[in-house]
C-alpha cells in the first residue's frame, strides 16, 4: 500500500464519519416535515366543520337582518303615515280652529271694550297699552 492509497483511505474514512454526522440531522428534519404534514392535515380537518359552522352563522344573520329590514320598513311607513295625518289635521281642523280662537278673543276684546266704555271704565287701549 503506497501513500496515495493510505490517503484515499483516510479520506474515506472521513466521508463516512462526516456522511454518518449528517444522516442524524437529516433523519430528524424528515421527522419535523412528517409531524407539519400531519398537523397540516389536521388543521385540515377541523378547519372544514369551522367554516361550515361559520356558513350556518352567517345564514342565521342574514335572516334575522331581513327581519330587521321589514321592521324598519313597516315603521318607515308608520312614520310617513303619522306625517301625513300631521299635515291633514294642521290643514283641516288646525287653521279654522286658529282663525276661530282669533275671532273669539277680537270679539270678546271689543265687548270688553264696549262695555267698559258704557260704564266709564278706562280700557287698556285708553290706557295706551
Amino acid at each position: 500500500m503506497g501513500v496515495g492509497d493510505i490517503a484515499g483511505l483516510i479520506a474515506a474514512i472521513a466521508f463516512a464519519i462526516l456522511a454518518g454526522f449528517l444522516i442524524y440531522p437529516l433523519i430528524r428534519l424528515g421527522k419535523l416535515f412528517d409531524q407539519i404534514a400531519q398537523t397540516v392535515k389536521q388543521s385540515g380537518e377541523h378547519a372544514i366543520p369551522a367554516l361550515d359552522e361559520g356558513v350556518t352563522t352567517v345564514k342565521q344573520v342574514n335572516r334575522s337582518l331581513q327581519d330587521v329590514n321589514s321592521i324598519s320598513a313597516a315603521a318607515s311607513a308608520t312614520a310617513n303615515n303619522v306625517g301625513a295625518l300631521t299635515d291633514l289635521y294642521g290643514s283641516f281642523l288646525g287653521r279654522p280652529v286658529i282663525k276661530i280662537a282669533a275671532a273669539a278673543y277680537g270679539i270678546r276684546t271689543t265687548a270688553q271694550s264696549f262695555l267698559s266704555r258704557r260704564k266709564g271704565r278706562p280700557t287698556q287701549a285708553d290706557k295706551g297699552e
